[in-house]
This record gives structure tokens, sequence and C-alpha cells, in this order.
């Protein structure tokens, strides 16, 4: 059963709706040199293909702003410059065609550079989403609090959205309220979502490597959207961001949110496994991020058992003493050699896939 989401309010970035019960809307962030257009469009296609939503790029000079416009050009979804520090950055990320900005307004240096940038993007209609974090607080709130605390962080973002909404008119907009400590993380956003309807960008931040940060994001993302908390989300790993991508969608799929791609069913392997399963394993994952259809695909080691144990499984594979078997909804369809499993699993997937063209 899927939660009942929080209602929030709809906003737009470029031509994707976040918040007001739309689907839950996934993101990341580009790991390349931003002014090497080449290799940028090439990832972001690449993010593209795999279920990226929204892209990030980094904007730390006026040549990377500048690239937004050639970046824009070569690539479907619509891309947020993440801006910091400096005001003039946002201005020219969006004169070269943003469709958002990520800005932390604690740290833009002052009310006055935080409007110029607001009525910038009233002006082009971009999207902003406010993004407070721990590592960059106010001064004044880490004195109030002793610390980064969930409520610091909460009370952050209200002082800006106060000044950003009720100053200046503004509320094409989204707010994240993000600490790499996983408590702090859900108690803010826990928070905030009590006190007002913007919808919520969810993240852990710098939530560590493939496995460090793929239990953190899926603890801590998971828990919030089973409570009907959270609009878009990007999981934060030091990893090629394709795997962000693949790791948010199966939080969405265990969740009960989304589905995307297949659904792996594999067994740990026991002593009763008489083939080497991990590789095989490995191939059917990457062969899998091609698909978008979702599907249940199974890998099991055990042909006596595999079928029976992953019943519910579109399409499977087990194997055995030099032998394979290939079954669907648990049903034997063909018996190959060893070294025909995979050959012969893809063929019968291409085939269900084709069936449902």
């Amino acid at each position: 059963m899927s939660p009942v989401r929080k209602k929030t309010r709809t906003i737009w970035v470029g031509e994707v709706p976040v918040g007001g019960g739309h689907p839950v809307v996934v993101q990341s962030m580009t790991n390349t040199d931003t002014r090497d257009v080449f290799a940028t469009v090439r990832q972001i296609r690449r993010l593209e293909e795999v279920g990226c939503e929204i892209i990030r790029v980094a904007v730390p000079d006026e040549e990377a702003a500048e690239a937004i416009s050639r970046i824009k050009k070569e690539i479907r979804i619509p891309l947020i410059a993440d801006i910091h520090f400096d005001w003039r950055l946002a201005i020219a990320a969006l004169k070269a065609g943003a469709d958002g900005l990520r800005i932390n307004p604690g740290n833009i240096k002052g009310l006055e550079n935080v409007r110029r940038i607001v009525l910038a993007a009233k002006e082009r209609g971009a999207a902003i989403r406010i993004g407070v974090n721990a590592g960059s607080l106010e001064r004044d709130l880490y004195r109030k609090y002793g610390e980064a605390s969930a409520e610091a962080l909460v009370e952050s973002a209200l002082r800006h959205l106060d000044f950003i909404v009720g100053d200046l008119g503004f509320e094409n907009l989204k707010v994240s309220l993000k600490s790499s400590q996983v408590w702090t993380t859900i108690k803010a956003y826990r928070l905030f979502a009590e006190k007002s309807d913007f919808p919520l960008h969810l993240g852990v931040t710098e939530a560590g490597g493939l496995i460090a940060g793929t239990v953190k994001s899926a603890f801590a993302l998971g828990l919030l959207l089973s409570e009907g908390i959270g609009d878009t989300l990007r999981v934060s790993l030091t990893r090629d961001p394709e795997e962000e991508v693949h790791v948010a969608y199966e939080i969405l799929r265990a969740v009960g949110l989304r589905e995307r791609g297949p659904e792996i069913i594999s067994c740990p392997t026991c002593g009763r496994c008489e083939i080497d399963l991990f590789p095989i394993a490995e191939e059917v994952e990457k062969f899998a991020r091609g698909i978008s259809r979702p599907l249940k695909l199974a890998v099991m080691g055990c042909v006596v058992n595999g079928p029976g144990e992953a019943r519910e499984a579109d399409v499977g594979l087990a194997g055995g003493k030099g032998v394979g078997i290939i079954f669907r909804k648990g049903k034997i369809v063909k018996k190959v050699s060893e070294k025909e499993i995979l050959p012969a699993f893809f063929e019968e997937v291409k085939r269900l896939l084709n069936e449902g063209a």
C-alpha cells in the first residue's frame, strides 16, 4: 500500500511539476567540470537514460555559467544551477537558460544579493531551491541553538521564506534541509512539513560511498517518504551519479511510490549453489539498467528450489552443476548448459518485452 502524501503546492522546474501530489521527482548532480560541455552533456544523457528527471550542475565561475546555454541545447531534462557565495553567478546562469537555481541564502552575503537573485528568477520564470545545510548555517542560529540542530535548520528555512515569499512575492520554490546526521535530517524535514506546504527536496548531505550512502539515504528518505513527506529527492553518493538514480528508484519502489525498471530478486547463495552466481547477478544488473519497464527478474543459485522461491518473477534463471534453467512465473521454459544461461535469459526477457510492446 502506498503512503498518503502530504499535501504541498505545485511548483514547476522547467516543464516538470514538483509537489501537489505529482510523482516524486528523481534528481542527480553531474560530477564533470561544467565548463567541459562535451563531458557534461555526455553524462547528462546517460543520466536521462536511467531515469534522471532534473539535473544540477556546479557553477563555480562565469565560464561555467555561460556553458549552460550550450549544455541546455543538448539535453531534454530541466537544468538547475548550483550557486554558492556569488549572486552574479546566479544571474549569469539564469541568462544562460538555467531552469532553476539551488541557493543557500545564508551564504549569498546579504539580503540585497538574495533579492537580486529572486527578482531575476521571477522575471525568467525559473524555480529556486532554498538549500539549508548544517555546514553553512547562519552564525546567529549557531549561537542560539549551540549546534546545527533540526530546529536551527527549520528556523533558517522559514526565515528565508519570510523574505523571499513574504517580502518579494516569489513562490516557485522548494526547500531542502540537509545534514550528514541522519536523525537531524529526519527531524528537520518532519518539523518543516508541519509548518509549511512548500514542496520538499529530500536528501542526506555527504552521505558517503555506495554502501554507507545507500544505507543512510534509504533509511532517512524511506522513512520520510513512508510518512508522506517529500516531493523530489537526490541520493548523494561518492559514486557515479548514475548510481544515485538507481538507488533513488529502488527507495521509491520499496516505499511503494514509483516503479521504474526491473526489480531483481536474487538469492544470497548457500552450500547448494554449484555455479559462480555473483558475476551472473552482476551481468543481469547491467542488462536491467537498459530497461525502463517494471519487471521482476530472478537470479537463483539452485535449480531445485529456485523457480519455487521466485515464483512471482516474470523471468528468472537458476543454475546447477553444469546446467541452468530459465523460468517464467515459476514454470521452467528452457534448460541449457551453464555457459548458455545468460544468453538464454536475456533472450527470454527480450521476448517478454516484445510481447508487451
